[in-house]
């Protein structure tokens, strides 16, 4: 990639809306537009109860095993794909498919952090 002289490239102003931070001490509460609460707390559910529903070999879910021998990545993308490709078609345009999704995203970002990358 060529590199450039930050001196020489413009300078832009953008104006935008921004909500004021928070007093140190205060809570933030941002008013989300897209229900990411309650989704969050969906997703945060959904995941709490897969924890009693996996099979497991001596208390080790079988993804521990996939993201022990290196295979996270594809494991989760591959889980991601399917989820995103049924949603729909298999017992039609059903939530927990999209559930899924976030579940197997979320573990995707485990992955990448364990793996300490950037």
């Amino acid at each position: 990639m060529p590199k450039f002289d930050d001196e020489l490239l413009p300078t832009v102003e953008i104006e935008t809306e921004l909500t004021v931070a928070p007093v140190e001490g205060e809570e933030y509460s941002p008013s989300y537009k897209y229900s990411e609460d309650r989704i969050l707390a969906e997703v945060k559910s959904y995941v709490d109860a897969t924890y009693g529903q996996h099979y497991s070999r001596n208390k080790f879910q079988a993804t521990e095993f996939i993201l022990d021998g290196g295979h996270g990545d594809g494991f989760c993308i591959g889980n991601i794909m399917k989820y995103a490709q049924r949603y729909g078609k298999k017992d039609g345009y059903n939530r927990k498919d999209l559930l899924k999704i976030i579940h197997y995203a979320i573990i995707a970002l485990h992955n990448h952090d364990m793996n300490e990358r950037k």
